[in-house]
């Protein structure tokens, strides 16, 4: 039975509840990835809860929130004496979600040094307590999250690609709210409701207005931070209809990320156009960049830099990029010449020595 708590019935949200209700019954490992705030603790819940695992225990752990030399204990727990401050038997995660469900939070933050003793408990559903020798039988489902990009992790060597793919037996990708905006008045309704009965109140509209404003918002904290603005809309409001702590009329401004290259080429451009496009000598664009001349010119090459071309990519960029200037009447070819001139770009001839 699917939980109620998933409130939804966008395309996108009803494509995560297909692949809940596929891998339920099956004991299959589960990685769940989504941004901060987009109920990955409440999917694996569900999966619990729709399994035949349901009346056993449901065991969370954020990997993130337990100091990394407290983690093991933590997980696969240990004997009395095996640390300073061990007075009695503590056991593991692992072990009191015997015949249930574990669920990993935050499962990149585990420790490179911990996840081959992980994997083995997944491989072989064995544990042994820090400080111990007996080797304990569990029967564990593991259902594991994470917010970052595990498989760049891997690439970049920090977490085992071995771990990784023992976890991502069924990847579960939760939406974030800004792309299943015709779930938002669901959720605010949801939201109204449950605040509204624990602070004693009686709320029964919304209007339309801030419902357009909260389906247009971006949403960066995702449902927790739609939680949050109903939860502070909610005490705020003195009657029966539901008041707007917050304006909530546009988008938060995204910075744009520059890709490697854009910044290489604007770095390289800006060496040259300070050493007057002179690429070699004491006072060239490469000892600038602190490179040497073959490098410097082999970068040019890949980039497709000369002064010809950047300055055909600036005129380009000017007729693109509107401007107060494009509201007033066509400048003359003097004027135009002149503005030009405040940053000077030499065509490149046949016999100019400067790049040489």
């Amino acid at each position: 039975m699917m939980s109620p708590k998933l409130i939804g019935q966008s395309p996108t949200f009803r494509t995560v509840l297909d692949a809940i209700t596929m891998v339920a019954p099956v004991d299959s490992a589960v990685l769940v990835q989504g941004e901060t705030g987009t109920g990955k603790e409440l999917i694996a819940r569900a999966i619990h809860d729709a399994s035949l695992r349901r009346q056993q225990r449901f065991v969370a752990v954020n990997c993130a929130a337990i100091p990394a030399a407290l983690l093991e204990s933590e997980l696969f727990g240990h004997e009395r004496g095996a640390f300073t401050g061990a007075v009695t038997q503590v056991i593991g995660r692992f072990q009191a979600a015997d015949r249930g469900t574990l669920f990993l939070d935050e499962i990149a933050e585990l420790p490179l040094e911990l996840q081959p003793k992980l994997l083995r408990v997944l491989q072989e559903q064995q544990v042994e307590r820090l400080g111990g020798g007996r080797t304990i039988q569990v029967n564990v489902r593991v259902i594991a999250a994470t917010n970052r990009d595990l498989l760049g992790m891997v690439q970049e060597h920090t977490f085992r690609a071995d771990l990784y793919y023992r976890l991502n037996v069924f990847p579960i990708t939760v939406p974030p709210l800004r792309e299943r905006t015709e779930d938002i008045p669901l959720l605010a309704a949801h939201f109204v409701k449950m605040f509204a009965e624990q602070q004693g109140k009686v709320i029964d509209d919304i209007p339309g207005d801030m419902v357009e404003a909260l389906k247009h918002y971006h949403w960066p904290g995702n449902i927790r931070e739609l939680q949050n603005v109903i939860e502070r809309a909610v005490i705020v409001t003195k009657g029966r209809v539901l008041q707007s702590p917050i304006a909530l009329t546009s988008r938060p401004v995204v910075p744009m990320i520059r890709t490697l290259a854009d910044a290489e080429r604007e770095h390289i451009v800006a060496a040259l156009r300070e050493a007057n496009w002179i690429v070699g000598g004491w006072n060239g664009a490469a000892a600038k960049l602190g490179i040497p001349r073959t490098t410097l010119i082999a970068k040019m090459q890949r980039l497709g830099l000369s002064r010809t071309s950047v300055k055909q990519h600036k005129r380009r960029q000017e007729v693109e990029r509107p401007s107060f200037a494009s509201d007033l009447a066509p400048l003359s070819d003097t004027i135009r010449l002149m503005m030009e001139r405040n940053e000077p770009i030499p065509e490149m001839h046949g016999n100019d020595q400067s790049c040489q």
